[in-house]
């Protein structure tokens, strides 16, 4: 007799749309970065603040995306709606910290 498995690979179309949202992670992860070192370059607390408040948005998306693989199919696509909302607001705020930061150039 064979021990069940209970580990169940993602789709093929779960694991796709995993692939496409953590390069997008990725992306806004190496943006944060830039963001930091030129905050802490400048001692910006605010920023700074602002920044881990990120990073931590960034690692409820990850976990939201790992519990994606678990999710039932009748509610994947809600899922993948609040994760979608998730990166969005993400970015959207890297965006807006990064304007910020580059005003900061603009005054020099």
């Amino acid at each position: 007799m064979t021990p069940a498995n209970t580990q169940v690979a993602p789709s093929p179309t779960i694991k796709a749309y995993q692939d496409k949202i953590t390069a997008q992670l990725q992306q806004a992860k190496a943006k944060l970065e830039q963001l930091q070192a030129k905050a802490k370059e400048k001692s910006a607390q605010g920023e700074i603040a602002a920044i881990n408040s990120l990073t931590t948005a960034k690692q409820n998306i990850d976990r939201k995306l790992q519990d994606l693989k678990a999710t039932s199919d009748s509610n994947v696509a809600r899922a993948k709606a609040d994760i979608d909302a998730d990166v969005a607001t993400f970015t959207a705020s890297i965006d807006q910290l990064a304007g910020k930061v580059q005003s900061w150039s603009a005054r020099k």
